[in-house]
């Protein structure tokens, strides 16, 4: 992923209005991303939980969503993640929604999916999980690529609403 700076990652929400943007919090280890490593950037806001964001590149530029998670993700039951497809306790997966992009958005349309919590789905990928029933080990890069490509087409769905 290209290294992006404040200015950039601001610019780059294809969902978000003035106030969305008035209360970002950037990520508080953004001087320490290894940008040369990264698929997407994603992080929950410090300030609020309630909000997470995501930035992955899209045709060559950075392109941004703002998700809000379910006010409960206290589940009985484990959970997949729809982006990296790992199997977690119920409470570390939550209903992630995305208000769509465009004249869609501004009709409070909205796109949802299963996400990792602490939107941790670019490491996890990246680490050894005992498998779990019905859970098969895939190769780590193919894993990796998956991720990438599912938050890509999720951030995609947002953008090209209309």
């Amino acid at each position: 992923m290209q290294e992006l700076t404040a200015p950039d990652i601001r610019a780059s929400f294809v969902n978000a209005d003035d106030r969305d943007l008035e209360v970002l919090d950037l990520p508080a280890d953004l001087m320490l991303v290894d940008w040369f490593h990264l698929d997407f950037l994603a992080w929950r806001d410090p300030s609020d939980r309630g909000r997470c964001y995501a930035i992955v590149e899209l045709d060559g530029d950075p392109t941004g969503i703002v998700l809000r998670a379910a006010l409960s993700s206290a589940r009985a039951h484990n959970g997949i993640c729809n982006i990296c497809r790992t199997m977690q306790p119920g409470n570390q997966v939550t209903m992630m929604s995305a208000r769509k992009g465009g004249e869609a958005g501004r009709r409070a349309e909205s796109i949802g999916t299963y996400m990792c919590a602490d939107a941790s789905c670019h490491q996890n990928v990246r680490i050894a999980h005992p498998l779990a029933p019905n859970e098969f080990r895939a190769n780590v890069d193919f894993r990796i690529d998956s991720t990438a490509r599912r938050m890509r087409e999720f951030v995609r769905r947002v953008r090209d609403a209309d």
